[in-house]
């Protein structure tokens, strides 16, 4: 049998086909609820992320085999990721096989797996090579802090220093881990944006289809709205146009009466002028 050392010759598929690595170890996938749903999220979350990119294997709960020939070897990740490999899906991951380690393994740490998490598990992950570990305690109670994360230095796993808002950043991953909301949120630093699961981005598009709509109704409302103004303006302009026509008609009519009465109070005046005439050559 061998031990897959990361940088060592991997050795050749076993001929003995009777060596049987079992896909299940009886043990739950989660120590609690809270567990399961944060760690079905961060996978859902990693699955929709990588999706795109189909030389990237994300898996979780599954069992690892380390050491070729030997099934007693294995340990399960609660989260594992994987570059250069494809997206089938595997019953189990034997590393030689593979031809690799995971570059990525996470552990959702709890009372009974807290202390392995840091010692055994720790220094099995480091020489399998794995690039970037990280530890997350979703009840804050078992760590020294809710979220640790490591990265291989020549061999050694060395802690990672959180960012000015507690974040962690794993280089393997291009990602941001930080503690939230959410139990576990990741964010993508060159993207400026946080990771959403299937279920999550489907409803924010939802959503903004729904504010879209909003936004569009709203705009077709005052849209009529305007459109009902400017025609009450104009009826208005229109009335004021009407009223002051009939003023000009109005006024058109009163100097026409006034030169009328102007014409026949002159005329008057000129039949008096000629009657008071004659009776002055009479006498």
């Amino acid at each position: 049998m061998a031990t897959y050392i990361k940088g060592g010759q991997i050795p050749s598929v076993p001929t003995d086909t009777t060596i049987f690595y079992p896909d299940a170890d009886g043990k739950p996938m989660a120590v609690s609820d809270l567990h399961r749903r944060i760690l079905t999220r961060t996978l859902q979350t990693l699955d929709a992320h990588f999706e795109q990119q189909p030389e990237v294997y994300v898996s979780g709960d599954i069992l690892m085999y380390y050491v070729e020939g030997d099934p007693r070897k294995s340990i399960s990740p609660d989260v594992l990721v994987a570059f250069g490999l494809g997206k089938k899906d595997r019953q189990t991951y034997l590393v030689w096989v593979e031809g690799k380690s995971p570059d990525f393994a996470m552990e959702f740490s709890s009372k009974t797996t807290y202390d392995k998490d840091l010692t055994d598990k720790m220094e099995l992950y480091a020489s399998l090579g794995i690039q970037d570990y990280f530890l997350y305690d979703a009840e804050g109670l078992y760590l020294p802090s809710p979220l640790m994360g490591f990265t291989l230095v020549d061999g050694v796993y060395v802690p990672l220093s959180g960012d000015r808002d507690g974040g962690l950043h794993s280089a393997v991953l291009g990602l941001d881990f930080h503690v939230g909301d959410v139990g576990l949120g990741l964010y993508d630093p060159v993207a400026g944006a946080w990771l959403q699961t299937p279920a999550e981005s489907a409803a924010a598009r939802a959503a903004q289809e729904a504010e879209r709509a909003d936004t569009a109704e709203a705009r077709a409302e005052q849209e009529t709205e305007r459109a009902f103004i400017a025609e009450a303006r104009a009826a208005q302009e229109a009335e004021r146009a009407d009223t002051a026509e009939a003023r000009a008609e109005q006024e058109a009519t009163a100097r026409q009466q006034e030169a009328e009465r102007a014409d026949t109070a002159e005329a008057e005046a000129a039949q008096l002028r000629e009657q008071l005439e004659r009776l002055q050559t009479r006498r």
